[in-house]
């Protein structure tokens, strides 16, 4: 008798740097349900822990500073239908304050890192028709006093994310997300002496939320870009 019984239909896959934490992981914990995750960072018991806790994840720990491990982590993904890029950091501080290797850190990590990754990732992508979600900021529409390296680094973002997706049109989807204040422990750290008011602030579950339905977008149409901000 002919066995018909068939495997289960593979899960689509979604790659999340800064997985373990803020919204990486809120992001993560909104696709578990239906995405196979792997869930990026740098320290592998921390991913690890937080695998652990989703129902079809792996740890994917690489130091995006670092081109040559990069490259490697990269070159084990075939094929990808996510790639969500949330791993960065923030700075703060007047050009007159700022030094010439503060500048070059946040853009390396922000800018830099991403291009990179995209870069090695693309053939797994375009095999996928898959989606690049850039996490951005509101800081990649305007800028303040203090906060002129973030938003240097997030306005290059957006041409950068801009440039990708008229690239890729037709091949890859390019989304950008550009959250207003979140409930962070980065946000928690850089506004501490402000007098800190969660209510001011956004869960990361909300962003997530916002980064799901983009996903989720059926393959005939794209979420170019969307601005989420506090109620």
């Amino acid at each position: 008798m002919e066995d018909t019984a068939q495997s289960p239909p593979t899960r689509p896959s979604v790659l999340i740097t800064g997985g373990s934490r803020g919204i990486g992981l809120a992001v993560a914990a909104a696709l578990a349900d239906t995405h196979h995750l792997l869930v990026g960072g740098r320290d592998r018991e921390q991913l690890q822990t937080v695998c652990d806790g989703f129902p079809d994840a792996e740890p994917w720990p690489v130091d995006l500073a670092d081109p040559g491990a990069t490259a490697e982590a990269a070159a084990a993904i075939d094929t990808l239908d996510v790639m969500v890029h949330s791993a960065g950091v923030e700075a703060a501080g007047t050009v007159e304050e700022l030094t010439r290797e503060q500048w070059r850190s946040v853009l390396e990590l922000n800018v830099v890192a991403v291009a990179d990754l995209t870069r090695l990732l693309l053939p797994a992508l375009r095999r996928a028709s898959g989606q690049v979600v850039m996490i951005n900021s509101g800081s990649g529409y305007f800028s303040t006093a203090g906060g002129g390296l973030y938003a240097a680094s997030k306005f290059a973002l957006r041409a950068l994310t801009d440039a990708l997706r008229e690239e890729e049109r037709g091949r890859v989807r390019v989304v950008s997300i550009h959250p207003g204040r979140v409930d962070t422990d980065m946000q928690r750290r850089i506004q501490g002496e402000e007098g800190y008011q969660p209510s001011d602030h956004m869960r990361p579950a909300s962003v997530a939320q916002a980064v799901a339905m983009a996903v989720r977008t059926p393959p005939d149409a794209v979420v170019e870009s969307l601005s989420i901000r506090p109620s």
